[in-house]
């Protein structure tokens, strides 16, 4: 009964439109300046045939009037720029203004810093508070809406449950993907994006499955270890997602850094809600009877991801 239980459950969460690989969705607008005040906009083309301009609305600052592609500054494009619908469709919408003396400026929006300020020029003004600011939550939304990343977090508490190991097994898969993010956000480790999706996906698998039994293997003795290992794979996850949304030039190390700290913000809160969650319901009997349960879910789902991503390569 239990396994039939089992086979229906993981079937209706395979069906599930989130069992799919995660992407972080990127909405991106690039304005041309072709003399002082004036300027050429567009958004870039979606990836599918929804327009972006159907879910993002641009109010653009005090003195500027936008008529189709071109839009018309008095006195420079100067003030609040701020994008209505970051945060539903898209994750985060970049902005990249290319000035007429041959500057280029990139800016962040996201669902909780929908606005920046413009300064009518190339010189960017932005402090680094509100550079930091700005990754830091892309880094948490990005972990807290990454699937693939929190089940395998989660294949990792099944793994090691709380006690003192999982202090040290969280702090090796936080240095060893933070070691990749860097490498690859500064271009010195390069993979295409497809096999290092199926590596995430394959990391899941086989975590689940040592999460099933008791058997002294090497992830059960050094747990820690094995984190590390996966935890570089990862990394180059994070990576792909942080190219997508862009780095700041002239502010690369402070975007860089808050990212990272925002991804460890992000899994430290799903650590921090399973824990109480454990601790309100570990005096509930049928609790242990759904940990099997539960791994094998999790294991399905990753395997699923894992051929479908398996397939992407091979297509």
């Amino acid at each position: 009964m239990l396994r039939k239980l089992l086979m229906l459950l993981t079937t209706l969460v395979l069906a599930t439109p989130w069992a799919a690989a995660h992407e972080m969705s990127m909405a991106e607008m690039v304005l041309r300046e072709t003399s002082p005040g004036e300027f050429i906009w567009q958004w870039s083309a979606a990836n599918d045939k929804r327009p972006m301009n159907a879910d993002l609305v641009p109010r653009w600052p005090d003195g500027c009037v936008a008529q189709e592609s071109a839009l018309h500054c008095r006195g420079g494009l100067s003030g609040t720029l701020r994008i209505d619908g970051v945060g539903d469709r898209y994750s985060a919408a970049l902005v990249r203004i290319f000035w007429i003396d041959g500057e280029e400026r990139v800016y962040t929006l996201t669902g909780s810093q929908s606005h920046v300020e413009l300064y009518g020029s190339s010189q960017d003004r932005r402090s680094w508070y509100q550079i930091a600011v700005a990754y830091v939550v892309l880094g948490v939304e990005h972990i807290l809406s990454g699937y693939d990343h929190l089940l395998f977090v989660c294949g990792l508490l099944f793994l090691v449950s709380f006690r003192r190991q999982l202090l040290w097994t969280i702090t090796a898969f936080t240095a060893a993907h933070s070691l990749t993010l860097v490498s690859a956000a500064l271009g010195w480790l390069t993979l295409r994006p497809p096999p290092v999706e199926a590596g995430i996906a394959l990391s899941i698998v086989l975590v689940a499955a040592e999460a099933l039994h008791q058997r002294p293997t090497l992830s059960r003795r050094w747990p820690a270890l094995v984190a590390f290992l996966f935890g570089l794979v990862h990394g180059l996850g994070f990576a792909g997602a942080l190219k997508e949304i862009g780095l700041p030039q002239n502010y690369l190390p402070t975007a860089l850094f808050s990212f990272n700290v925002g991804v460890e913000l992000g899994q430290l809160l799903v650590v921090a809600v399973a824990w109480l969650l454990w601790r309100a319901l570990r005096q509930w009997k049928p609790l242990p009877i759904l940990k099997n349960p539960a791994l094998y879910g999790i294991g399905s789902i990753a395997a699923y991801w894992c051929l479908v991503r398996v397939a992407v390569i091979l297509r």
